[in-house]
């Protein structure tokens, strides 16, 4: 058994669970043209089509009102709303106070909802209810919505909600919303998770078409965040670090990225081997004897890092990286305990963690 490895069990025993057998994968969606894919046939709307890996999820009824936000839609057939992919648009105001303290000065109210952060925060902002108005007008009288993924094993995000673009069929050819989004200044090319790997090109041209128009957040005179070279530097340099490890990943069999949904399976079948992981660091607990940080990982099961030395766990400056990207590098290892089970790696050098190089000091 491994040293205080009872602590871990009542630390984590709610992420018991066996995962799935891989589904079978679905033929590649055609690249897109200037954000435009070419019309296929439709696919059942259900929602376990959601879980099967593939470019191509499928074509979807949009629910009554389906708009959460400029980023967020809901359809018919899948049990949570749906995250557009590489945007971020700004929110909606979040009840009459918010948008009152807004109205009267917008400036201090966005010093007062940053606060002391030391990283651009998200609120309610005059844009924000554009970009939800945008999107409203966007997919008012479509039938149906197509929704692809970047990454064939990227199915949910860290909330559970189904990533994807989203496609609507205008003048008989299916449109990116998530590139127009962009192309309206409604939204700025998102790469806080990465660079997209299908649409890159057209996201980045339609950002600078959006820029030398000053259309949205992109107007010196718009009530936006104002902060969006802050934001595109620290978001750059994530997907940097994230692309950087994406390539080795291509040539190094043992590179695991664990927002991956067969990652679980992937780690099982390394059991007592080395393997370097990727993922953002989710929580870190002192307790007697150890320091356990916890790795996002999917479905919804999280990997344990094990530090039984504190002075290792300070000086890889791990707990400063909370909510940002890491590759770690570890034997994998499996701790039982009665009917529980789990996979952790152990860190017992420095020099088994990377962490990004990021703008600013965190």
């Amino acid at each position: 058994m491994i040293k205080g490895a009872w602590i871990v069990t009542a630390l984590i025993g709610c992420d018991q669970g066996a995962t799935a057998e891989p589904p079978p994968k679905e033929p590649p969606a055609p690249a897109a043209d200037d954000g435009r894919v070419e019309k296929r046939g439709s696919s059942e709307s259900r929602n376990t089509a959601v879980e099967e890996e593939g470019l191509l999820i499928g074509e979807y009824r949009l629910a009554p009102d389906p708009v959460i936000d400029g980023d967020t839609i809901r359809v018919e057939g899948i049990d949570k709303s749906i995250r557009l992919l590489s945007l971020d648009t700004e929110e909606r105001f979040h009840g009459k106070a918010e948008r009152a303290a807004a109205t009267k000065d917008f400036e201090g109210y966005l010093k007062m909802k940053r606060g002391d952060a030391k990283r651009p925060r998200k609120t309610g902002t005059p844009m924000g209810e554009q970009a939800s108005e945008f999107a409203k007008a966007f997919f008012e009288g479509a039938e149906s919505v197509r929704l692809e993924r970047d990454d064939p094993k990227e199915i949910r995000g860290h909330f559970g909600r189904p990533l994807a673009y989203a496609l609507v069929e205008k003048n008989g050819r299916w449109t990116s919303y998530n590139v127009e989004c962009v192309r309206a200044g409604m939204s700025p090319y998102f790469t806080k998770y990465g660079y997209s790997h299908r649409f890159h090109n057209q996201l980045s041209h339609a950002e600078a078409e959006a820029k030398q128009a000053k259309r949205g957040i992109w107007n010196p005179n718009a009530q936006s965040y104002g902060d969006y070279d802050e934001r595109k530097a620290w978001w750059d340099a994530r997907a940097d670090f994230i692309r950087a490890f994406e390539h080795q990943a291509t040539r190094e069999s043992n590179f695991i990225l664990l927002s991956h949904w067969d990652a679980p399976n992937r780690l099982e079948a390394s059991l007592g081997k080395e393997v370097v992981v990727l993922s953002t660091v989710d929580r870190v607990k002192h307790f007697k004897g150890l320091v356990r940080v916890t790795l996002d990982m999917q479905p919804k099961r999280p990997l344990p890092l094990i530090f039984f030395d504190r002075e290792v766990f300070n000086e890889s400056g791990v707990a400063d990286y909370q909510g940002e990207p890491v590759v770690v590098r570890g034997r994998v290892e499996r701790y039982t305990k009665g009917s529980y089970s789990t996979l952790q790696l152990v860190v017992d050098d420095v020099a088994q963690v990377t962490t990004p190089k990021l703008p600013g000091e965190i």
